[in-house]
């Protein structure tokens, strides 16, 4: 066998052996992550940079989106490696009003994220989360007994506390954590910190103790004038002081989801993100009518969207997760 042969004969080999041995999913290669040394990190210790998309509300537009079918799009096109169940609790037709109709829209989306090999954040979605304490412990606990030790899960007790002091939501953030403790002893959790996620350095200053593996979230809108460098300096401090911080929320437009779409300063955001290694889920997946809404009005509700149905916000995350989770 000549010379040529032999080299095709064995990339031939190399294509067959790598055909038994499929890639990596995310939380294979990164398993259970834990805090460390004031980071989020993996199994290595390292920063998993884990990047993806948050589902809308699980109420009005966004609710016909909670499908695994849209799970699995976002997954195989869009490249996340992480997704945000942000589970309506207080207005009409949410958790308060009927809580065994958002288990059925949230628990079969854990399930395919866990069948993906992906992170699924399940977020309360609540504004007034104290108000609510008794119901998040039950529903955290119902969590924490289904996914004990499934790697896949993070836990985020209060999306975004208002005007809140930060004594009152570490008062319900202790009583959450310590009802979640009892079934999950280590899976991460995700506290919120003052005005929306944004008093982080607030929270960096009196930090919740006794606990491991506790994060907290960090959100902006990075076109808003109000979120800018002042805000950035806000979680830098944090950072400084070895808070572990995740970004479990953010979007192109303003605070309110909607607003211009600022290209430059959504650049300059996610430079910032990526520079310090912090994860992040972008806002969000429904078909409303702004600016930070990734589809257009009427796109399919289960997935396999044509790029003509993405909004720019869409295509413009779609083409950033595209290109930054493949080049990890």
């Amino acid at each position: 066998m000549n010379k040529a042969l032999l080299i095709l004969f064995g990339l031939l080999l190399i294509v067959l052996i790598g055909k038994g041995q499929p890639l990596q999913n995310a939380v294979e290669l990164h398993g259970c992550l834990k805090v460390s040394n004031g980071k989020v990190v993996d199994k290595a210790n390292v920063p998993p940079q884990l990047r993806g998309i948050s589902f809308s509300w699980s109420i009005w537009r966004g609710e016909k989106y909670y499908n695994p079918k849209v799970l699995n799009w976002l997954v195989d096109d869009f490249g996340v490696n992480i997704v945000r169940l942000s589970m309506a609790v207080q207005p009409a037709g949410g958790y308060l009003q009927n809580p065994q109709r958002q288990k059925a829209l949230v628990i079969p989306l854990i399930d395919q994220a866990i069948k993906k090999g992906i992170y699924v954040i399940v977020d309360w979605h609540d504004h007034n989360a104290e108000l609510h304490k008794e119901e998040a412990i039950d529903f955290f606990e119902d969590i924490a007994i289904r996914y004990a030790g499934v790697p896949n899960i993070l836990y985020e007790i209060w999306n975004e506390p208002e005007r809140q002091s930060w004594r009152v939501i570490k008062h319900y953030a202790v009583d959450v954590i310590s009802a979640i403790r009892k079934y999950d002893p280590k899976n991460l959790i995700v506290v919120g910190s003052p005005q929306w996620d944004q008093d982080i350095d607030i929270a960096a200053a009196d930090p919740i103790t006794g606990f491991e593996n506790i994060a907290y979230s960090f959100h902006f809108y990075a076109s808003d004038i109000h979120h800018q460098e002042g805000l950035r300096k806000k979680a830098e401090e944090a950072i400084s002081k070895k808070l572990p911080l995740i970004v479990t929320e953010w979007g192109v437009g303003e605070a309110n989801g909607d607003g211009r779409f600022d290209l430059e300063k959504t650049k300059k955001w996610l430079d910032w993100v990526e520079s310090n290694q912090l994860s992040w889920i972008n806002w969000n997946i429904t078909d409303k009518d702004e600016t930070t809404a990734l589809l257009k009005p009427g796109a399919s509700k289960y997935g396999q969207w044509s790029m003509s149905e993405l909004t720019e916000a869409g295509l413009f995350i779609r083409s950033k997760l595209r290109e930054l989770n493949e080049r990890k």
